[in-house]
C-alpha cells in the first residue's frame, strides 16, 4: 500500500483560527448586545405623529432618512416622552412643523465607533485567511500534499519493502528474456559497488516496450520488490495539467523525493502521454504543457550526479514509435526491454501462477489450455482463469472444470452467448450453411489451425454464429499460400450462401472486410504481388505524420500504381472466392449433412466434428492457393 502520513495542523493555522473566533465573538457582542439590552423607544404610526404635531403636543423632532424621533411637551416635574416613527415621502412636513412651533433638525451623522472601525479592518483579513486555510486542507486531504501549491506536487504513489502486496520475479512468468535483462538492474541496486568499482555505468533509464496486458507494470514492481528499495509509481497523464508549468513542477518534485529515498526506482507508466515526438505532435493544436513536462523530464534525467546514480527510471509504453528521439538517446532511456506476448511455455507458467488462486478439478489440463490460447497476453490469461472460476461458481460447483476453461476461451474470443436473440427458421438455416461453409473450406486450408467447433448460437454484439479455429502450434511467420487460404476460409460462408440459396445476405460483411484488409496487406506490406514486385506501398508507423498531424497509411503513389494495387487486391480475393466455391461444390453432400445436423443440435465440436470433417473430398481439382 502507498505511504500516507496523517498531516498535523500547523501552529499558524491554529493561531489564525483562534483569532478568527475571537473577532467573531467581539463583533457579535458589539452589534447584537446593544440592541438587546439598550433602551427601547416606542414606535407609533406616522399619522399619529402628524395629528400630535397639529394638536401642538410635539416640542421638538429629529428628522432622519429612515426614522423620525420626536419629544412631546411634558408637564412640570415629569420627564418628556420620546417616540419614533417611520417617515414617508412628505414635502409639507418642514412647513407643518414650523407652523406648529416644533423645533426640528436633521439627525446628526453617527459617531465613529473605534471598536467597530477596528473590527472592520481586522475581520475581513481573518475571514480571507480562514477560507484560504479551508481550501488548503481540502486540496491536501489526508495523506496528500499540503499547501496552496499542492497542484505542483508529485502524485506518485510510493511503495516500500515489507508490504504484504510485495511483488517479486516469482509472480511474473512468460517473459524470461525481459527478467534476465532486469536482473542486472536489481543487482546494481543491491550492490552498486560491484559495478562502479570497475568503471561500469548502469543505464539511467530502462524502457519496457510491449503490447497492452503483457505485464510491464507488474515487471517494474517486481524489480522494486526484488531490489528491496522504494518504488515511485505514476502515470504519464498525471503530469499534465490545465495550468502550464504544473507538469514540469511535478517532475521536479518527483525527482527530489526520489533522491531523498535513494536507492529507489521511479516508474512512469504510459510514457507516451508526455513523451510523444515534438516534431510529429506539432505542435499543431498541441499542448505546450506536455512539451514543457517532456523538457523537464529530459533535464532531470541529465541532472543525475554521482550521488544520484542509485535512482533508476523505468518507463512503459506500448507505442514506442511515437516517442521523442531525445528520450531514447544514450544517457536517458538507452535500454529497451521487450515485454512480448508469451509463447506456449510462458502461457503455461502464467496459467500455473493464476491457477493457484482457484480450486481446480481433477480433469484440468493446463497445457491443453495454453495450447488453445495463442496470442493471449498475461492479462488475458488472468481474465481467462477468473472467467472460468465465475462459470464454476455460477453452476454451484466447488471446483473449476476443463469445460469451464473451454467456455471461458470462447467468451474471451467470441463474446457472451446471446440465447435471448431468437432467429426465425429462415435466418437460422442461412447461418447454419454459412458457418459450415467456413468449416469445410478451413479444413482443407494449409496452416497450423484446425476447426474445433461450429455453433449457430449467437454471441457477442453481432455474431449470429461462429466457427472456432484453434492453432495447433505457435506461428510467427506465414507464407503466401497460408494467407490466401485464410482469405478463402473467410469467404467460405458467403460461398455456401450462393450455392445453397442462390443469393447473398448481410451476414458476410465482416468476413469481406477482413478478407479485403488481408489481401491489401499482402500487396502493399508483404510484397506478395508478382505484378507490383517486392515493394512496400504502406508506410510504417514511425514518423509517419502529415502536416496536420494525421497518419498517412500509404505512400504517395501514381494513379497507375494505385489502380494496379486495387486490381491485385481484387484478383486475390476473387481467386480465393472461386476456390471456396469449388471446394463446397465438390462437398455439397457433406455440406448438407453437417448443416442439417447443426440445425438440430446447434453446436458440433470435439471428436464428432473431426470425424465429419475427415470426410471432406480433398480433390486435386481444387484451385491452388498460389
Amino acid at each position: 500500500m502507498s505511504i500516507k502520513d496523517k498531516p498535523q495542523p500547523s501552529r499558524n493555522r491554529q493561531i489564525a483560527n483562534i483569532l478568527f473566533l475571537l473577532a467573531t465573538v467581539f463583533l457579535t457582542a458589539n452589534l447584537i448586545l446593544p440592541s438587546l439590552f439598550g433602551s427601547q423607544i416606542p414606535r407609533v404610526p406616522y399619522s399619529l405623529f402628524i395629528d400630535q404635531v397639529q394638536d401642538g403636543e410635539v416640542a421638538r423632532a429629529s428628522v432622519g432618512q429612515n426614522e423620525i424621533r420626536y419629544q412631546l411637551k411634558g408637564e412640570e416635574n415629569q420627564p418628556a416622552q420620546v417616540f419614533s416613527t417611520t417617515p414617508i415621502f412628505d414635502l409639507e412636513l418642514p412647513k407643518r412643523l414650523e407652523d406648529n412651533g416644533v423645533e426640528f433638525a436633521a439627525v446628526p451623522p453617527p459617531k465613529n465607533n473605534w471598536f467597530t472601525s477596528l473590527l472592520g479592518w481586522v475581520i475581513p483579513p481573518l475571514i480571507f485567511v480562514a477560507i484560504w486555510q479551508f481550501f488548503i486542507g481540502r486540496a491536501g486531504g489526508v495523506g496528500g500534499p499540503q499547501g496552496a501549491l499542492s497542484i505542483n506536487k508529485s502524485k506518485a504513489k510510493v511503495y516500500v519493502e515489507g508490504e504484504s502486496t510485495k511483488v517479486t520475479f516469482d509472480d511474473v512468468a512468460g517473459v524470461e528474456e525481459a527478467k534476465t535483462e532486469l536482473v542486472e538492474i536489481v543487482e546494481f541496486l543491491k550492490n552498486p559497488q560491484r559495478f562502479t568499482s570497475i568503471g561500469a555505468r548502469i543505464p539511467k533509464g530502462v524502457l519496457l516496450v510491449g503490447p497492452p496486458g503483457t505485464g510491464k507494470t507488474l515487471m517494474a514492481k517486481a524489480v522494486a520488490g526484488e531490489a528491496g528499495v522504494a518504488f515511485f509509481s505514476i502515470s504519464g497523464s498525471e503530469f499534465v495539467e490545465l495550468f502550464v508549468g504544473a507538469g514540469a513542477a511535478r517532475v521536479r518534485d518527483l525527482f527530489e523525493q526520489a533522491k531523498k529515498k535513494a536507492p529507489c526506482i521511479i516508474f512512469i507508466d504510459e510514457l507516451d502521454a508526455i513523451g510523444k515526438s515534438r516534431a510529429s505532435a506539432g505542435f499543431y493544436g498541441g499542448n505546450d504543457e506536455r512539451e514543457q513536462t517532456l523538457n523537464q523530464l529530459l533535464t532531470e534525467m541529465d541532472g543525475f550526479a554521482a550521488g544520484d546514480a542509485t535512482v533508476i527510471v523505468l518507463a512503459a509504453t506500448n507505442r514506442p514509435e511515437t516517442l521523442d528521439p531525445a528520450l531514447l538517446r544514450p544517457g536517458r532511456f538507452d535500454r529497451q526491454v521487450l515485454v512480448d506476448r508469451p509463447d506456449l511455455a510462458g502461457r503455461l507458467k502464467i496459467l500455473e501462477i493464476y491457477a493457484q488462486k482457484v480450486k481446480l478439478g481433477s480433469d484440468i489440463d493446463l497445457k491443453a489450455i495454453a495450447t488453445r490460447t495463442p496470442g493471449f497476453a498475461g492479462a488475458d490469461l488472468a481474465n481467462l482463469v477468473n472467467e472460468a472460476a465465475l462459470l464454476a461458481a455460477r453452476a454451484r460447483r466447488e471446483t473449476v472444470a476443463q469445460a469451464d476453461f473451454a467456455e471461458a476461451i470462447e467468451r474471451v474470443v467470441a463474446g457472451l452467448e446471446k440465447k435471448s436473440r431468437v432467429l426465425n427458421d429462415k435466418e437460422k438455416k442461412i447461418v447454419a450453411y454459412h458457418e459450415v461453409g467456413h468449416a469445410l473450406v478451413g479444413a482443407l486450408m494449409p496452416g497450423g489451425s484446425k476447426v474445433a467447433k461450429i455453433s449457430i448460437v449467437p454471441r457477442g454484439m453481432a455474431a449470429l454464429g461462429y466457427t472456432l479455429q484453434l492453432p495447433t502450434e505457435d506461428r510467427f511467420l506465414m507464407d503466401e499460400g497460408e494467407l490466401r487460404g485464410q482469405i478463402a476460409t473467410l469467404l467460405g460462408g458467403r460461398a455456401a450462401e450462393e450455392i445453397v440459396f442462390g443469393s447473398i445476405t448481410t451476414g458476410a460483411a465482416n468476413d469481406l472486410q477482413r478478407a479485403t484488409d488481408l489481401a491489401e496487406r499482402m500487396v502493399t506490406t508483404y510484397g506478395m504481388s508478382k505484378v507490383l514486385g517486392p515493394l512496400a506501398y504502406e508506410k510504417g508507423q514511425q514518423n509517419n505524420f502529415l502536416g496536420d498531424g494525421m497518419m498517412n497509411p500509404r505512400r504517395m503513389v501514381s494513379d497507375e500504381t494505385a489502380k494496379a494495387i486495387d486490381d491485385e487486391v481484387k484478383d486475390i480475393v476473387e481467386t480465393a472466392h472461386h476456390q471456396a466455391l469449388t471446394i463446397l461444390n465438390q462437398n455439397r453432400e457433406l455440406l448438407e449433412k453437417i448443416a442439417q445436423l447443426i440445425l438440430e443440435t446447434e453446436v458440433i465440436e470435439g471428436d464428432e466434428l473431426q470425424k465429419l470433417l475427415g470426410e471432406v473430398n480433398r480433390s486435386e481439382n481444387v484451385p491452388a492457393t498460389v
